[in-house]
């Protein structure tokens, strides 16, 4: 029997569109089961919390679980590889952090590529650093801080949670920026100790860490990383009113393998900004120094990329090898 070929087109569109029709199906579904977020830092860590604050309110919205799982490990890289070789349904995803941008660069033998293999669905919010020193330190402003650095190279100690982390590479990229050269010393432990004590001059710090010392004049905070000011900080300046281009700061936002159905990405996102608008959910992100970013996934996609291009730079800059 011959098919006119009108009738021959019609029957190999729908055959075609067959195998699709399942899948768009399963992603307006989603999720018909518990889903898994993990994070690549311990249990209690800023990471790990805001996990479990995102992750109650998709749980919330969308009707299942949302398993946080902390995966401590290699500066995060263990959890992100977990997530890379996951299924790409939906059903296991990533508490992306700063820290994956700078690995990419800082571990070269990882069996993954962070860029390629983790699709981006949402931005949850970005963590302000302060550059601050010992109160007995003479510089009071980034321009002395600069001036003294100079006149004394290598002699003024910045410490750091330990190499390849935000506070160090935070700090390469002022060095970098500014000319100056400054004693490195990673911690395993806390450097606050010895900060406090004088021992150490100056840290690049994330602001939750900070904000008490701060406060109660313990120690004394030059400018903040971002190139706003911090609602908490009003009279410390931005470090790019001193240093044109500075931009660090530490953030959070939540990932899937690649090839995950764009539906399922979409959703997930849409959930992810109407978060980030909801009143109660922002005031218990700011409580913890975090401050709410909403994104598309392609915006998210385009930060990625440029944060993964600057942070190379400073790691090839400071020859950054992870210890």
């Amino acid at each position: 029997m011959k098919i006119p070929r009108r009738a021959f087109l019609q029957m190999a569109a729908v055959a075609t569109a067959l195998p699709v029709a399942p899948r768009i199906a399963s992603a307006l579904d989603y999720p018909t089961r518990p889903v898994h977020l993990v994070v690549g830092f311990p249990a209690g860590s800023s990471p790990d919390i805001v996990a479990r604050l995102i992750g109650h309110w998709l749980s919330t919205r969308l009707g299942q679980q949302f398993v946080v799982e902390p995966t401590p490990g290699a500066a995060s890289n263990i959890g992100t590889e977990k997530v890379v070789q996951a299924a790409p349904d939906g059903y296991t995803l990533l508490l992306m952090t700063a820290a994956n941008t700078i690995n990419a660069s800082l571990y070269r033998h990882l069996d993954f590529n962070f860029q390629r293999d983790i699709a981006p669905v949402g931005m949850i919010g970005a963590v302000p650093f302060v550059m601050e020193v010992n109160p007995t330190f003479p510089a009071k402003t980034i321009p002395e801080f600069v001036k003294f650095a100079k006149a004394n190279p290598g002699k003024v100690i910045f410490a750091s949670h330990g190499v390849g982390t935000a506070t160090h590479v935070f700090g390469a990229l002022f060095e970098m920026m500014t000319g100056v050269s400054l004693l490195h010393v990673p911690y395993r432990g806390s450097y606050m100790p010895d900060l406090l004590s004088g021992r150490v001059q100056a840290v690049f710090d994330p602001l939750p860490q900070a904000i008490s010392y701060i406060r109660t004049g313990k120690l004394r905070a030059l400018a903040v990383t971002t190139t706003t000011s911090v609602n908490v900080l009003p009279s410390v300046p931005t470090l790019d009113q001193f240093v044109p281009g500075y931009a660090a700061s530490g953030w959070l936002g939540v990932g899937a393998p690649k090839n995950t159905a764009p539906e399922v990405v979409d959703k997930l996102n849409k959930e992810i900004n109407a978060a980030l608008n909801d009143a109660s959910f922002k005031s218990q992100l700011s409580g913890l120094g975090v401050d709410p970013t909403s994104m598309t996934p392609a915006a998210l996609e385009k930060f990625i990329a440029d944060e993964t291009k600057k942070w190379r730079k400073v790691v090839k800059f400071a020859s950054i090898k992870p210890a």
